[in-house]
């Protein structure tokens, strides 16, 4: 059966494509969306009413997603007709009117979307990348083959877990490889160093990917070759200059905003502690209970970023929160649980609702749930907090890396008056 799943949340709507049903991609060439290839999604900027779009999509059954609700997904569709009528067999197989071989045939075509659906990178877990949605629509008439085997997929893998390597890493390593041999369409044993350039050159210029990334794609690429292919030709490739930009921080009128408006206590004892510790949001979501010691106002991170465990402080006020949200929601295991309730929240709700929680504050600053950490750090830095100790709070490896809030912290420049003041 072939289903239309809608995913919603506060930003835009996405209808994912996998390539197995041409009638629905004429049906959704019809809408008004942009056709993101590399996520092979469609993505609709404007509120969509799912109930409207099931009846557009005649003949397809919808499951509706609210990923910024705690709300049940929604079905629509299931029961009006017989689905497969409208399954398009394709021009090299032979049409049989009996019903067994139209049993046999749609269960194929099943197995098939199964594969896909199951080698597709879990939508949570994928790096989120500035996409240009805003181009004219340019659907592709067909979906260029895969390259990259499941042969070179798993000794990829292999790899990767023997070297313990974060799952996140993994994911992003197979992602770019994957992203690699389908942008060139050529398989890895053919790729030479310039089509390297060449694939770099492409994802900047036409996805505008930044240098961060394309950093991470050269990574993936280079530790390819040589711990699977046995090939350093790849190593010589130089990597792009990064860019300089200065993290996004707020003032405490702003903080005490954001965590005024938010009204879930859920949600704003996440946001606390994001701020009040400077924690990763990966590491957030991961908390336990048996993580916060409250009789030392401590909380412990295990295997953050590099593997590393660290302790950082726990806020009086953050403290006095957690002890009442301990008896209200009755927490066990996971500090934040998500759905079901045996898994952590994911990474993307807790962006959702840190985006949620700024616009209600009536925040104009363009910021991610991460600027947190860097206000952690720069509020630090302002109250005259020894840099090596932030540094240590923070979980940084190199003391450099912690230097970059120094050119936003207010502390070294509040003696200095402007010229405009000595009139």
């Amino acid at each position: 059966m072939n289903i239309v799943y809608l995913f919603r949340d506060s930003a835009a709507a996405r209808i994912p494509l996998y390539g197995y049903a041409p009638k629905l991609f004429d049906l959704l060439c019809k809408q008004n969306g942009s056709w993101d290839k590399i996520q092979q999604e469609f993505i609709f900027k404007t509120d969509i009413d799912p109930q409207k779009m099931s009846e557009t999509l005649t003949g397809f059954p919808l499951v509706f997603v609210d990923e910024s609700s705690q709300e049940a997904p929604a079905v629509f569709g299931f029961f009006e007709r017989s689905w497969n009528s409208i399954f398009e067999t394709p021009k090299t197989q032979n049409i049989d009117n009996d019903q067994n071989n139209m049993k046999v045939q749609n269960i194929d075509i099943d197995q098939n979307n199964k594969k896909f659906l199951n080698d597709d990178t879990d939508r949570s877990s994928r790096i989120v990348l500035n996409h240009d949605i805003d181009q004219p629509f340019n659907f592709p008439t067909q979906r260029l083959p895969e390259k990259f085997s499941s042969y070179y997929c798993d000794k990829l893998k292999t790899e990767l877990h023997s070297r313990k390597y974060s799952p996140q890493t993994q994911k992003s390593y197979v992602y770019y490889m994957k992203l690699l041999c389908w942008t060139l369409q050529k398989t890895p044993e053919k790729i030479r160093p310039n089509d390297i350039s060449e694939f770099l050159a492409e994802i900047e210029k036409n996805k505008n990917y930044s240098s961060a990334s394309m950093n991470l794609a050269i990574s993936a690429i280079k530790f390819f070759y040589k711990h699977v292919m046995k090939d350093d030709t790849i190593n010589e490739h130089r990597r792009p200059r990064h860019d300089v930009r200065h993290p996004v921080v707020f003032s405490k009128e702003e903080i005490q905003k954001i965590f005024g408006m938010e009204k879930n206590p859920k949600h704003r004892l996440l946001l606390m502690l994001v701020y009040s510790s400077g924690l990763r949001v990966s590491e957030v979501v991961s908390l336990k209970k048996e993580h916060i010691d409250l009789s030392r106002n401590v909380v412990y991170i295990r295997l953050g970023k590099g593997r590393k465990d660290r302790s950082t402080l726990l806020s009086e006020k953050a403290a006095q929160f957690l002890t009442e949200y301990y008896d209200f929601f009755k927490i066990d295991k996971w500090l934040f649980p998500g759905q079901p309730v045996t898994r952590h929240l994911s990474i993307r709700s807790a962006q959702q609702i840190f985006d949620k929680a700024v616009r209600r504050a009536g925040v104009m600053k363009k910021a991610t749930i991460q600027c947190l950490r860097h206000t952690f750090a720069t509020h630090l830095l302002e109250n005259g907090t020894d840099i090596r100790y932030i540094q240590a709070l923070l979980g940084h490896s190199s003391l450099r890396t912690t230097e970059r809030y120094t050119h936003v912290a207010k502390r070294s420049v509040l003696s200095i008056k402007s010229p405009l003041d000595t009139f």
